[in-house]
């Protein structure tokens, strides 16, 4: 008998990245699953369908259908969808704050929120409070957190990755432009360390916070499996692929020159300045197996478009 299919938990950003990870990795450990879609008729809303994920239609900016959607609900993944809130639109504090109003209104017993690693640190980056870095960005994380963490729900968890894997196959064309040409271009030195996680590994720390909320309860975790360089990625995607792949380091004036978007060049040079820092050995106390990049890259050799 398996004692997750009592449990019913409800998926937010099931057709992105994130929550797609996550719901497809809790239907195949037995939850009951529910995802919040605009369309359930979309591809990506059918394929879950078609997986046993019962699809509720509604969106944030309508509490009622947040409500509908978290009827006997046992357990929540939240997951901020606006990502890079350029135009300050204050989107993504508005949706974090909606789901917990809302959860909480509906008495929902655990709540697991993402958000990013190096938060708590935000206030010692070098330069910080003078806008050279998207504050914004850091400011409205540590914001969600700490409704989280005050909201009083029976069991929370907030997971914290660093970089994700997945970047350079579901972003790539966004971050490296040139990548298909075999190159990547960054302001980031190509021996600085950066910590990744593959979202699969992501998926697999929430249904385990699902499966044992006590264990995860009241925990902010920050997640890495590997601290890894643009060398090293270079190399071992032009292994796996059987195809060139470089990197090659800009300056922040030859980036802008070619037209990258400033919060990009700025996000690549907080690589080399500050970083994500994560402790990851401290995650061996959760017994899960971490996903190394070379993994990854041999698990999606066919996904990584290079010409």
């Amino acid at each position: 008998m398996n004692s997750n299919d009592q449990k019913l938990v409800l998926v937010f950003g099931a057709t992105g990245l994130q929550g797609g990870a996550v719901a497809n990795e809790a239907l195949k450990q037995g939850f009951k699953v529910r995802i919040l879609v605009r369309d359930k008729n979309a591809p990506k809303s059918q394929a879950l369908i078609q997986k046993g994920a019962e699809a509720v239609v509604g969106d944030f900016d309508n509490p009622s259908s947040l409500e509908s959607a978290m009827k006997d609900v046992d357990a929540v993944f939240s997951v901020p969808i606006s990502g890079m809130d350029t135009v300050e639109t204050d989107r993504e504090r508005k949706q974090v704050l909606a789901v917990i109003q809302s959860a909480v209104k509906s008495g929902v017993k655990q709540f697991v929120h993402t958000s990013v690693a190096a938060t708590s640190r935000y206030t010692e980056f070098p330069k910080w409070g003078t806008g050279y870095w998207f504050e914004k960005y850091w400011t409205d994380k540590w914001d969600g957190e700490e409704a989280v963490r005050s909201a009083g729900f029976p069991s929370w968890t907030i997971l914290k990755p660093a970089v994700i894997m997945e970047n350079f196959i579901d972003k790539v064309e966004l971050m490296y432009p040139d990548f298909k040409q075999g190159e990547i271009k960054t302001v980031t030195f190509a021996d600085t360390l950066i910590d990744y996680i593959s979202v699969k590994d992501l998926a697999v720390f929430v249904c385990a916070a699902f499966e044992n909320p006590e264990k995860f309860n009241r925990q902010s975790i920050e997640l890495a499996a590997e601290s890894i360089s643009y060398n090293e990625i270079t190399e071992i995607i032009s292994e796996v692929t059987e195809k060139e792949l470089n990197v090659s380091t800009r300056t922040i004036e030859e980036s802008e020159k070619e037209g990258v978007h400033p919060l990009i060049i700025s996000s690549q040079e907080w690589d080399n300045v500050v970083g994500y820092n994560v402790d990851i050995d401290s995650l061996k106390t959760y017994d899960i197996k971490l996903t190394s990049f070379k993994e990854f890259a041999e698990e999606n050799k066919d996904q990584f478009k290079i010409d």
